[in-house]
């Protein structure tokens, strides 16, 4: 026997009964939500060119992507990322449509990570673009629908983290860093290693820049931040970025939704396409974000098409797993019907009939009665229905 024959490759797993459920819980919840605020459904291909990640500027590392060629050995990615796709969608097919584009997506993704993280390589994703506008009503328009998307799945204990990928831009520019350097010290922000961060700026020649890159991730909280970055980040450059981002927050705060959401500017995720605001929403008992989002301006340019953009993206799995813990069992079927021999037809025509009255049924497959009512007591069936001449029913 082939030694995988009966395994799924690293980083992907099988599916069964109640997480499935509670994916289509959690794919119709949101889908109906994003419906109902104006957002259309597109679908781009599973495979896409290996060209539409690979931008100078915004480009996805190739060693993240699983990749492919097809017949005349151009070289294609499995789906990496669903924003990318879209742009290109909208900078060819809907380049005449109305702006803004309000799209929405439900879709898988396709990325290699880390072995031993245990991050998956398939993501089942759900999110919306809104492209054509920026400003600050559209930032606010989809921070709102990122929290409603994440309450209208019944969720309550989870956070929406906001901060503006900005203040780390600027500040790497000023110290005038390497990609590879800028790259190693977006890391260490990331994961707030703090002393290997301070031990990499205190090697730099501009202190002051350094210093303040040096306190990015500590600027973490609520409205207080804003006063605290005023001090720190107080380079002329960047006072437009903290008010737009107050005012954001303020926002937020008087819809009533100030209890869910927080300020970090350490916020610095690896996707080259971010411009502006960024957010991240995370939910208490998962151990890993569930929405990640952010404004990204100049990524259409790559496809030739340059307009504002904004948008999110919504780890249905993590939601589903979240939401599973809180679902019922499944139920058992209502009735199983077995037919004799001869009956076949009459019992199926039965089952029309309940279905359509409401109640859930299942077709006997096995030869006997005696087989059937087994079954039924295995599987928690409470009636079942001996079709013959008559129709008889059998309470279990």
């Amino acid at each position: 026997m082939l030694k995988n024959k009966l395994i799924t490759p690293e980083g992907t797993r099988d599916l069964l009964f109640e997480d499935c459920m509670a994916r289509r819980q959690v794919e119709t919840r949101i889908k109906e939500l994003f419906q109902n605020r104006g957002f259309s459904e597109v679908i781009t291909p599973g495979i896409e060119f290996y060209d539409v990640f690979s931008s100078e500027h915004h480009g996805i590392p190739p060693e993240k992507m699983y990749k492919l060629t097809d017949h005349k050995g151009r070289i294609l990615a499995v789906k990496p990322d669903l924003t990318m796709p879209i742009a290109r969608m909208a900078a060819t097919r809907l380049k005449g449509q109305t702006r803004p584009l309000q799209l929405y997506y439900d879709q898988n993704v396709y990325a290699v990570s880390p072995t031993l993280t245990g991050r998956s390589d398939e993501t089942a994703q759900m999110g919306i673009e809104i492209i054509g506008v920026g400003g600050r009503r559209t930032d606010l328009e989809v921070l709102v629908l990122a929290i409603e998307a994440l309450q209208s799945c019944g969720l309550t204990d989870f956070r929406l983290e906001i901060g503006h990928i900005g203040f780390f831009n600027t500040l790497i520019r000023r110290l005038n860093l390497s990609d590879e350097d800028a790259e190693e010290i977006r890391e260490l922000i990331q994961t707030k290693n703090f002393p290997s961060l301070n031990d990499r700026l205190d090697r730099m020649a501009d202190r002051e820049t350094a210093d303040a890159l040096k306190q990015l991730p500590a600027l973490f909280g609520g409205a207080e931040v804003f006063e605290q970055a005023a001090e720190i980040l107080h380079f002329s450059e960047l006072s437009a970025d903290i008010e737009s981002l107050r005012a954001i927050y303020e926002a937020l705060a008087q819809l009533g939704l100030g209890d869910k959401i927080s300020v970090d500017l350490g916020i610095v995720n690896r996707n080259d396409y971010y411009t502006g605001i960024v957010f991240r929403g995370y939910v208490e008992g998962l151990g890993t974000t569930a929405l990640v989002g952010g404004r990204y301006d100049t990524l259409l340019s790559d496809y030739g098409s340059p307009e504002p953009a904004i948008g999110f993206g919504i780890d249905v799995d993590a939601v589903a797993k979240v939401l599973r813990n809180s679902l019922p069992p499944l139920p058992a079927p209502d009735v199983l019907v077995f037919a004799e021999e001869g009956y076949e037809v009459k019992a199926l025509l039965e089952i029309r009939k309940l279905t359509a009255h409401g109640f859930t049924s299942e077709f006997s497959v096995f030869d006997s009665f005696d087989e059937s009512r087994r079954y039924a007591v295995k599987k928690g069936i409470r009636t079942v229905y001996l079709v013959n001449e008559d129709l008889v029913e059998v309470r279990l």
